[in-house]
């Protein structure tokens, strides 16, 4: 299998397999993180040794972005590891295939699309990245809620993704909102606006700049947070203890790609055996029962049960407003 990872902003990373005949080709556009990607795409190319694959990494925003202005001429094949709140948007819905992919039968309902449009066996969830080096060389107290953010010593320190470019962004404030209510999340949003030294478009990134010690606190993955911890950097995993916001990541066929055959298998070997315990080493969320968390993973802080630090999410709700969330929060926020 050859595999090509690519950016819009970077030049293209090729992964090759030796040269042979291959059977099928995939066009993937995916959401997920790329150390994640291409630990995965390497596992599959064992598992399909005849398969080529070419995947195109986009940020969630801008991913949805691409399938509608490609809309009259879609150029993917599938999507894979998308955000589920993106995913439902019924201008995305109607580009997608109705299938059945063997093994998501077992996933609960929640966790897949009723007309087998999509399905999530994987997801992300937020964490605060704390540099703890810096915090102890400006004598700053361990932030444990948002409301910790909004104390004066932080100002300047605090890093978060924008809602409108990255899906991260938007579970975080979308978890916040549905917790507190409109009301308050507001008010909570705004509290810690004037401590923020940057909205980026990435999701990884605050936790990549807290982890060398450019800023103090990240919100950010806790994907990246666990990576970065037993990478051996200075850095503390924190959930807010206003509830975390996660996100599931659907895959689904694209209804106009002549590849159906090998979409559908690239997506039966992503709920394979395998791949599921591939997942598990690496992702704070899978939603097939029976995987536990890595050893890096309860190393980090990753509690056993996670559902004692996920926020109440509604993603019936998470999608249905987000383009109005989106819109206040530029109006308020955006710089």
């Amino acid at each position: 299998m050859k595999i090509k990872l690519t950016r819009l902003t970077a030049s293209t990373i090729a992964l090759c397999a030796a040269s042979t005949a291959f059977a099928d080709s995939l066009t993937i556009y995916s959401a997920l993180e790329e150390e994640e990607i291409a630990i995965y795409l390497a596992a599959a190319q064992t598992a399909m040794p005849d398969l080529e694959i070419d995947v195109l990494r986009l940020s969630t925003g801008k991913l949805g972005a691409r399938l509608l202005a490609e809309a009259g001429n879609p150029q993917a094949d599938l999507i894979w590891g998308w955000a589920v709140t993106a995913m439902m948007d019924p201008q995305v819905l109607e580009l997608l295939e109705p299938v059945e992919i063997a093994g998501t039968e077992a996933l609960a309902p929640e966790f897949r699309d009723a007309d087998g449009r999509w399905f999530a066996q994987i997801g992300y969830m937020g964490a605060f990245c704390v540099n703890t080096a810096r915090l102890a060389d400006k004598g700053l107290t361990m932030p444990t809620s948002w409301a910790d953010l909004a104390a004066p010593e932080f100002e300047g320190e605090v890093l978060m993704p924008d809602p409108n470019e990255s899906g991260t962004g938007y579970l975080h404030v979308n978890a916040l909102l549905q917790t507190l209510g409109l009301e308050d999340g507001w008010a909570m949003l705004e509290s810690v606006d004037p401590n923020m030294a940057q909205y980026t478009s990435s999701g990884s990134k605050p936790c990549k700049s807290a982890r060398t010690g450019e800023y103090t606190v990240g919100i950010s993955l806790a994907f990246t947070a666990m990576q970065s911890i037993e990478e051996g950097y200075p850095l503390a995993m924190v959930f807010p203890t206003e509830g975390v916001g996660y996100e599931l990541e659907a895959s689904g066929i694209m209804a106009s790609s002549d590849q159906q055959d090998a979409a559908n298998r690239f997506l039966e070997w992503s709920m394979s055996d395998d791949a599921i315990a591939l997942f598990g080493q690496y992702k704070a969320l899978v939603t097939v029962g029976g995987v536990e968390p890595s050893e890096s993973a309860m190393n980090a802080g990753l509690p056993t049960d996670i559902a004692t630090v996920l926020a109440p999410v509604d993603f019936n709700e998470s999608a249905g407003r987000q383009t109005d969330i989106k819109a206040e929060w530029r109006d308020r926020f955006g710089r």
